[in-house]
């Protein structure tokens, strides 16, 4: 019997809360000042405890040295250097938490906003371990019972011991089938409850969001971000990390020159990027985003600029196969790269970014896509790999449906040696044939 409890107990894991404490660390893109990093906040596995960053560096970033803070309210904060190298890659800080709880860690001026659950075990694994204990228990009680001669009464706490093993084997293996509770701070606001028990959720139903309204401006060479919220128009300051980023910013230029950003937030309902030699003119803003209960949102607007007559591009190559269908149906854009090297960007293995049809400028564009390449799973690795894996491609494909015809302008992105390649296309979608009836 024994043997067999233990078996049992086997099958059960602990289901921790789930957020940083599940096993998945926290990837976030940031384009601080003139520098392209990714901030990872890995797993914490204990409160208190200490709290793993590392900061990647990509090609062009500059060395020195950046500041990390932990704080939150009430909590004593916790600061540490990161010394960037020359060479870009894996640069890690460690920090420290003393309690569950909302966190922000600011890196320079830049502040990311996160949440540390706590340690709470799932009502099956509570299950699992009562019914097993009481098993246990009402074992010993019914050989007490017999040991003295009173088998009848020996029979009360067996049956309860039955019941107990029941409903422990049945927790046992209903538990990996059971859906994990969403993480504090990605349906509801993280509060004290809900940081502290995230199973005691269950009376909120309505996670919605009003709609985000996106106002761009220009101060020095910064493009700053305003986003307020459509019904009460206070900052919106509870934006998701979506692909890796808090937003995912496009820029396009009167030339038709790409830029795939990501901005810091140095203020609530604040964000801003460095937009480096930038090219006069108006140039045309996507800001895609995900709001925690409002789902992902697409932000469009324009800015005007003053910079230089043309900025400078500088493209990446790869072959590229492209097979075109009419307005409507499924396309395909395959991009060669040569070799199997390629390192996951923003969590993919490719980005391909679509704006058209266009007769002038890309402002009045109507159709704004960002598409994906996925990475190839890998059996028994459920977690996606990070930047120091250069080991995918070298074919990267797309398949878009574009809905108008008209000539698009198409930028695939990968990243190769810790360097975004960007390769710019044009595409002409034909027209769908009319059936006559």
């Amino acid at each position: 019997m024994l043997l067999v409890l233990g078996a049992i107990l086997g099958i059960a894991t602990p289901a921790l809360a789930d957020g940083a404490q599940s096993g998945a660390d926290i990837h976030v893109a940031q384009s601080l000042g003139g520098r392209d990093l990714t901030v990872i906040i890995r797993r914490v596995a204990e409160v208190p405890g200490p709290v793993h960053v590392d900061v990647v560096t990509h090609a062009g970033t500059p060395a020195g040295e950046l500041t990390l803070t932990l704080r939150a309210a009430g909590a004593a904060s916790s600061t540490t250097k990161v010394v960037l190298g020359a060479t870009p890659g894996f640069h890690p800080g460690q920090l420290h938490v003393d309690r569950p709880g909302p966190w922000e860690l600011a890196v320079d001026e830049a502040t990311i906003p996160f949440v540390v659950p706590a340690l709470v075990p799932s009502p099956w694994e509570n299950a699992t371990y009562g019914g097993f204990i009481a098993a246990g228990v009402l074992l010993l009680a019914a050989l007490l019972f017999a040991v003295f001669g009173k088998v009848g009464l020996a029979l009360v706490p067996t049956a309860g011991m039955v019941t107990a093993i029941a409903v422990g084997v049945t927790a046992a293996l209903l538990s990996p089938s059971i859906p994990p509770v969403a993480a504090p701070g990605t349906e509801l606001d993280p509060t004290y409850d809900n940081v502290m028990n995230p199973y005691e959720r269950t009376s909120i139903m309505d996670f919605s969001r009003p709609p985000v309204n996106l106002v761009p401006r220009m101060e020095d060479r910064d493009l700053v971000l305003s986003l307020t919220d459509g019904s009460s128009g206070r900052p919106v300051d509870d934006l998701l990390v979506h692909d890796n980023a808090f937003v995912h910013l496009v820029v396009v230029s009167p030339s038709g020159h790409l830029r795939h950003l990501h901005p810091v937030r140095t203020a609530p309902g604040e964000f801003r990027a460095r937009l480096t030699d930038p090219e006069q003119g108006t140039h045309a803003v996507a800001a895609e985003i995900a709001r925690r209960g409002g789902g992902v949102q697409l932000l469009r607007s324009s800015v005007e600029v003053s910079g230089a007559a043309q900025a400078v591009q500088h493209d990446g190559k790869a072959e590229t196969v492209l097979e075109i269908r009419e307005a409507g149906r499924p396309s395909t854009i395959t991009a060669k790269f040569g070799e199997r090297d390629l390192q996951p960007w923003l969590g993919m293995l490719g980005h391909m970014i679509v704006v058209g049809p266009v007769t002038g400028t890309a402002v009045n564009a109507p159709i704004w896509a960002h598409v994906h390449s996925m990475i190839p799973p890998v059996p028994g690795m459920p977690d996606k790999p990070d930047e120091s894996v250069a080991a995918y491609g070298p074919d990267v494909p797309f398949t878009y449906s574009f809905p108008l015809p008209g000539r698009y302008l198409v930028w695939i992105q990968v990243e190769r040696d810790y360097s975004v390649v960007t390769v710019p296309k044009i595409v002409d979608v034909p027209a769908g044939q009319v059936v006559s009836k």
